[in-house]
Formats: structure tokens, C-alpha cells, sequence
């Protein structure tokens, strides 16, 4: 049994023997085998602005609106211009019937030619009374009371002057002209309606749509937040560059800038308003259709 066991161990060692033999020893004839190498690769890390943008919804404003009213009331005789039109600041939009107000006009030129030949019959009457005065050939008080003639007639001519500028603002009313220049919508008139001096209802409104703002609201936690970061360096301030979304997922071509942060917070759902503002190109200048989402990149 001694023997068995012992011949079982030696075969046991040969064969461990061969095994070794076989990883230490290349195949008889073969190539040495080849290690592979490990790739590395190094980055350097360096410091760089990371620019931080917010989107948010807003809604397009125009930068100027005017409500066209008329100043004096009359018939309106004719309209000038052609419903969402392009108009410049000056333009003649309504005619109102200038009669009565060019009667006026007449009236108060005569009221003044006569105050002003009253002064001058006045004028010289002071004149000669002043000179009677000095070697007493008439009383102080006839002097005086030609003197406070004078005044009167005088006060006459100033009246007759305003009354007369007053009547050519009114004539010129009649004319009821474009305050600004932009896109004019749609007339509340006809030509034969009559319209009444400083009346509610706007003939027309004209709004400027280039360049256009972009109303949109941000929640005050979010602006303490950023103000603070800005105070503490941790932010750098600049010009915020804006990007419009519009509702159909498009990007507007034109790039926009922050123009100013209100002051007011609306207090219900505690949000502050920004307006950046944005050139417009004239087929998609329309306040109505352009709201969507605003894309800040400070």
C-alpha cells in the first residue's frame, strides 16, 4: 500500500512538472507572445464662463402704442388709409369736416382786425390827452381815463390774438394726423359718423412693432437668487442675450437683448417682469402671434 501511494504522488509531481513546462515554454517554432499596451489619455482642466440660460414665457408688446381720438367733434368726411398698413408719425389718417371751424377762424381774424383798429384810435387819443394834460387844458381825470383806454384796448388786441390761435388748433384738428409711425389695425369709423371731442372709443390705434419687447415673468426666489450670486462674484453680470421660441417650436432668426427688470412684483403668484427686446422682421411683427418662450443666456 506504501508503494501505491507513493508511485501515485511521483506521477502526480511529473504531471505538475509537465504543466509548468507548458506555460513557462512557448510552442516549438511559434512566435514569443506580445503584451498588450494600455492607452492613457490626459486632459488638462482649465477654468472657462459657462454661460447660464433660463427659458421663460413671454409675450410680444409693442415698444410704442397710440389710441388715435379726435380732439374736437364733427362729422368724419373722409379715411385716409388702408387697415394694417404700415403709416409714418404725421400722416393724415381722417379728415373731419372743417366748415363751421374755418367760419370761426374767419370770425376771430375780423374780431381782431377790429381790436386793433380800436388800439389805434385809443393810441392816439392817449396821446393827445397827455399833451393837454401837461399844460392843463385838460382835467387829470379825463388823462387818466384815456390812459386806462389805452390799457383796455390793448388787453382787446391780446384777446383777439388767443381767440384767433384757438380757432386755427381747432381748424387744425380737423385733420387728425398719426401720432407715431407703425402698424395701423382696424378703423371703429366710416366716413359720415360722428365723432365727439376726447371720446373713449379709439379711432384706431398705431403700433410700433420695430423694434418689439418681450414681456415675460420670472419668480422672485429665482431673481434674489441670481442677485445674490451676482453680489457674491460667484456670477459675472453682462449684457443678456435673448432668444425667442415660438409657440410652433421654431427659433426666431433675429437674437434679442435684456433691455430693463421692473420693479413691481406681481404679488399672487409672486413673480417680477423683464422686457428684452428684439428687432423684428416685418412678415412676423404681429404682438398676437408671437408668443412663446423666451430663451435668456446670461
Amino acid at each position: 500500500m506504501h508503494k501505491l501511494f507513493t508511485i501515485i504522488r511521483r506521477m502526480s509531481w511529473v504531471s505538475v512538472a509537465v504543466l509548468l513546462g507548458a506555460c513557462g515554454k512557448p510552442p516549438m517554432g511559434g512566435p514569443p507572445p506580445v503584451l498588450a499596451v494600455a492607452q492613457v489619455s490626459v486632459i488638462t482642466l482649465q477654468p472657462q464662463r459657462v454661460p447660464i440660460t433660463t427659458e421663460l414665457p413671454g409675450r410680444t408688446s409693442p415698444v410704442l402704442i397710440a389710441d388715435v381720438r379726435p380732439q374736437i367733434t364733427g362729422l368724419v368726411k373722409v379715411r385716409r388709409f388702408t387697415e394694417g398698413s404700415e403709416v409714418k408719425a404725421g400722416d393724415l389718417l381722417y379728415q373731419i369736416d372743417p366748415a363751421s371751424y374755418r367760419a370761426t377762424v374767419d370770425s376771430a381774424q375780423a374780431a381782431l382786425a377790429k381790436a386793433n383798429a380800436n388800439l389805434h384810435s385809443t393810441k392816439l387819443k392817449a396821446a393827445r390827452y397827455q399833451e393837454l394834460a401837461a399844460i392843463n387844458a385838460v382835467s387829470q381825470q379825463d388823462n387818466d381815463d384815456a390812459a386806462a383806454a389805452l390799457e383796455q384796448a390793448e388787453a382787446d388786441v391780446a384777446s383777439a390774438q388767443a381767440t384767433l390761435q384757438s380757432a386755427l388748433i381747432n381748424l387744425d384738428y380737423t385733420r387728425i394726423t398719426s401720432p407715431i409711425g407703425g402698424r395701423i389695425g382696424k378703423s371703429s369709423v366710416t366716413p359720415g359718423a360722428l365723432v365727439t371731442a376726447n371720446q373713449t372709443t379709439a379711432l384706431a390705434t398705431v403700433q410700433q412693432l420695430d423694434p418689439i419687447f418681450v414681456d415675460v415673468t420670472q419668480s422672485s426666489t429665482t431673481l434674489l437668487r441670481l442677485k445674490r450670486e451676482l453680489a457674491s462674484g460667484q456670477l459675472r453680470g453682462g449684457t443678456a442675450k435673448v432668444r425667442l421660441l415660438l409657440e410652433d417650436g421654431s427659433t426666431y432668426p433675429l437674437q434679442g437683448k435684456l433691455k430693463f427688470s421692473d420693479v413691481t412684483v406681481d404679488p399672487a403668484p409672486a413673480r417680477s417682469h423683464c422686457a428684452p427686446s428684439s428687432p423684428t422682421r416685418r412678415e412676423n411683427s404681429c404682438p398676437a402671434c408671437t408668443s412663446g418662450r423666451c430663451s435668456t443666456k446670461a
